[in-house]
């Protein structure tokens, strides 16, 4: 296939170069917003009179006839292209002849491929932002489900105090918000088109670069030539977003291999989203759940790559950027094929109350309430805390728990325990004394829900 730039050249590239330089196997999938670039293009070059009403009708027939079959599956691209933006317009102009040799006026591939990332990148935010929000509402219903579901919550990996187990779920929920709230973001400030910067100094015909910018949706135009070309701020930002995104996915990994362990039992993942084991028949794995756990240090990379490939990288275009396209794609597609498995995985997670219930039954997490009793009498909490610090550490030397220790054992710490501290120490009442807002008492997981469900409407 010719080269557009073949005229300057006196020998063909290099087979082995020329395959180093291709990008259309990473670009292709930007046919679409770069079919659509054009014709916005087109009709801009139209309106100004810089080309004829009569070649910009028959270029958009061309671009739309060729987005078609290419949907159609009627045309295969051509991986000997340079890049798609050239297998387009060797398309076009294959079909519609010197029309199409038109087309490229007061463009550049420069300014083109700026165009065609942020249209397809905020294609996929969009995508993204769906899928987080179907997560979420999985997330919401387990936490329905589960509202009174107490279960000991931690620090350091150690039981701490009683918790339930919705609210656990509902802290994923808050963060998988901010996640979307990041995305829309980056969305936003990526909103402007770039066409008509040209190479990088711009143009000397007289264009509108605001008329294809609205047709496209863009909320304006980049204010400089140069950085509208050399700009790629919006895909590490958009890398950082989907680097939180997975980061969270992560954590919540971990802690459903743990809850689905015999050490822990707190749920049970559905056949349809684990494995089991090539020699060990009793084996349940929860490989998805791990996939994400892993897969979150490949989008990390992808953020990395992006982040290094732009380090010293002078002004203003460089072939270096077209690395910036594997990593983003590669980024988005992580993220999604994470997502896509993530929430009917929850959605179809089977909850053990009963075995939450018994692990918060130990590890004295009901000790904070009994200081809070002395408190409560008039006692300083530092000293309270010291008190209930010796009882718990008498309760291990004679294999008692809290709630079974008799009121005359507790009296010879301080003589004014009374009976009604059993019901203070009592777990859910533990819980449910929680009711600050954002805590983990019945109703404040109530209200917790109810706003998680206002969010998403």
């Amino acid at each position: 296939m010719d080269k557009m730039w073949a005229g300057r050249f006196s020998k063909s590239l290099d087979k082995t170069a020329d395959d180093f330089n291709s990008s259309i196997r990473t670009d292709c999938r930007m046919y679409r917003q770069d079919i659509k670039g054009s014709i916005a293009h087109a009709e801009m070059l139209a309106a100004r009179g810089i080309i004829s009403e009569s070649d910009c009708g028959e270029i958009t027939a061309g671009l739309e006839g060729i987005l078609r079959d290419i949907d159609a599956g009627k045309l295969e691209i051509d991986m000997r292209a340079e890049d798609i933006h050239m297998f387009i317009e060797s398309e076009l102009t294959a079909r519609i002849g010197d029309a199409g040799r038109r087309l490229h006026t007061a463009r550049s591939r420069n300014d083109q491929v700026a165009l065609d990332i942020r249209m397809y990148l905020r294609d996929e935010c969009e995508s993204i932002v769906l899928l987080i929000k179907r997560l979420i509402s999985a997330i919401v219903l387990q936490a329905e489900k589960n509202e009174c579901a107490v279960m000991p919550g931690y620090t350091h990996l150690q039981r701490a105090q009683p918790i339930t187990f919705a609210q656990q779920l509902l802290a994923y929920a808050n963060m998988l918000v901010r996640d979307v709230g990041r995305i829309k973001d980056a969305s936003r400030r990526m909103n402007l088109s770039p066409l008509g910067s040209c190479a990088l100094a711009g143009t000397t015909y007289d264009t509108d670069r605001r008329q294809p910018a609205k047709a496209l949706g863009f909320s304006g135009v980049t204010a400089n030539s140069i950085d509208g070309v050399s700009d790629r701020d919006f895909c590490v930002e958009l890398l950082c977003a989907l680097s939180l995104v997975m980061t969270h996915l992560s954590r919540f990994s971990e802690e459903i291999i743990l809850w689905s362990s015999w050490e822990f039992k707190f749920i049970e993942l559905d056949d349809s989203f684990t494995t089991g084991s090539s020699i060990m028949p009793q084996k349940k794995n929860p490989d998805m759940a791990e996939l994400v756990r892993g897969k979150t240090g490949r989008v990390y990379g992808d953020l990395m790559g992006t982040l290094t490939m732009l380090k010293g990288l002078p002004l203003a275009y460089n072939k270096d950027m077209q690395e910036d396209k594997d990593a983003i794609f590669d980024g988005i597609d992580t993220v999604k094929s994470c997502l896509e498995v993530f929430a009917p995985m929850i959605e179809t997670m089977k909850t053990l109350p009963e075995n939450m219930y018994r692990a918060a039954q130990g590890g004295f997490i009901n000790a904070t309430d009994l200081a809070d009793y002395l408190v409560k009498k008039g006692v300083p909490f530092r000293t309270a805390y010291k008190t209930v610090g010796q009882i718990v550490a008498y309760c291990i030397e004679n294999g008692a728990v809290l709630d079974d220790l008799p009121i005359e054992e507790y009296k010879r710490f301080d003589k004014l325990f009374e009976k009604d501290l059993y019901d203070e120490i009592k777990l859910e009442n533990c819980v449910r004394k929680r009711a600050s807002e954002g805590g983990t008492g019945f109703d404040s997981v109530k209200a917790q829900i109810k706003a998680a469900k206002e969010y998403l409407i």
